[in-house]
């Protein structure tokens, strides 16, 4: 049985917007070469991974000469929102607050941190 399409990111393609939203545009070749070699991905592989993004609506090409040139159409903040959102959604009950108790109760949030969030809720609640 085929799997299922996933409209978010996945790990690897996770990969190659981050050299893109780095690069603002890019070749395979740019893209392959920018990966960090752990693990290190094929040409080939990069290429049907950017055709995947294309198709998912995360980049667009142009031609230059002989080579496709792939840009970002979704920024880094509009991907991190998606992924939230959907995080949020699936495992905390559609509840911000359950995401956030859940980040304080396990102890993942420094105390520099912890200042930032409290000067961000007083800022929303002024």
């Amino acid at each position: 049985m085929a799997r299922k399409k996933s409209p978010h990111l996945t790990d690897a393609e996770l990969r190659l917007m981050d050299v893109l939203w780095e690069k603002s545009s890019a070749t395979v070749s740019d893209v392959a070469d920018a990966l960090p070699n752990q693990p290190a991905l094929a040409y080939s592989t990069v290429l049907t991974t950017l055709r995947i993004l294309e198709n998912k609506g995360f980049v667009r090409h142009t031609k230059d000469g002989r080579a496709f040139v792939y840009h970002p159409v979704v920024g880094r903040e509009q991907a991190r929102e998606s992924a939230v959102t959907h995080l949020v959604r699936r495992f905390f009950e559609n509840s911000p607050e359950l995401l956030m108790l859940n980040l304080l109760d396990g102890k993942k949030v420094d105390a520099s941190e912890l200042r930032r969030l409290r000067k961000k809720i007083e800022e929303a609640e002024a």
